[in-house]
């Protein structure tokens, strides 16, 4: 069963596939793996309901990123078995004078504790690692991502971590719009909204990734 299955109507998948959206991009040859934002401030220090993550970080997804956690790990130990990049946009810790629209939109965003950035542990930077500060949704927006894929001649992203309807979601359709195959693997991506999650999954696979379960990207990672 597919994330959207139930929450996308069957007669609207249908007029996709009627209209031909929805086919495979398939893989390259040299995968790059993005960590999006899996710090503490998105998944809590411990796994927790959510109306009781928000107490701890406001912009907490609670239980549903420690689930996501556990694939990335498992996608992380397998780039690292390969010897394959791994990269790690990240929000960086944002002084009151800088938030522009976004503390106007989420005023909450711009006053979460210092630990709160630090990235979670079970799949935490190691030398070598690409680190990517930013400020706005894209991994790509005003960062050196883009320079550093070219230089590790990347022609593929796997794009997981938080939120899939925000900065997953951004980085993806940048990453299509600068002609990388991009995979997206459902159960290694969060968001706080199950619904939204889900009809932007679909989306993505719609128009703009590959989308499926971990396993299955893996697999299809160790054929290369």
């Amino acid at each position: 069963m597919r994330p959207w299955d139930g929450i996308i109507s069957d007669e609207e998948q249908r007029a996709y596939r009627a209209a031909g959206f929805g086919r495979p991009s398939g893989v390259g040859k040299r995968p790059a793996l993005l960590i999006i934002d899996v710090q503490y401030r998105t998944a809590g220090t411990t796994p927790m309901p959510f109306f009781e993550a928000v107490k701890e970080f406001p912009t907490s997804c609670g239980e549903v990123a420690w689930k996501a956690i556990d694939n990335i790990r498992l996608l992380v130990d397998e780039f690292r078995q390969r010897g394959w990049p791994v990269l790690y946009p990240h929000v960086a810790p944002k002084n009151q004078h800088e938030g522009g629209r976004l503390a106007e939109k989420v005023p909450a965003i711009m006053n979460i504790a210092a630990n709160g950035y630090d990235f979670v542990r079970e799949i935490a930077p190691r030398p070598g690692d690409v680190l990517l500060p930013k400020k706005h949704p894209s991994a790509f927006f005003a960062t050196a991502l883009t320079s550093h894929l070219i230089d590790l001649q990347a022609d593929t992203l796997v794009v997981t971590g938080c939120s899939t309807s925000g900065c997953v979601r951004a980085s993806v359709v940048d990453a299509f719009a600068l002609n990388f195959k991009v995979l997206v693997p459902q159960d290694a991506v969060y968001d706080r909204s199950h619904v939204s999650h889900a009809v932007n999954l679909f989306d993505m696979s719609e128009k703009y990734a590959d989308v499926a379960p971990t396993a299955e990207i893996t697999e299809t990672l160790r054929k290369i």
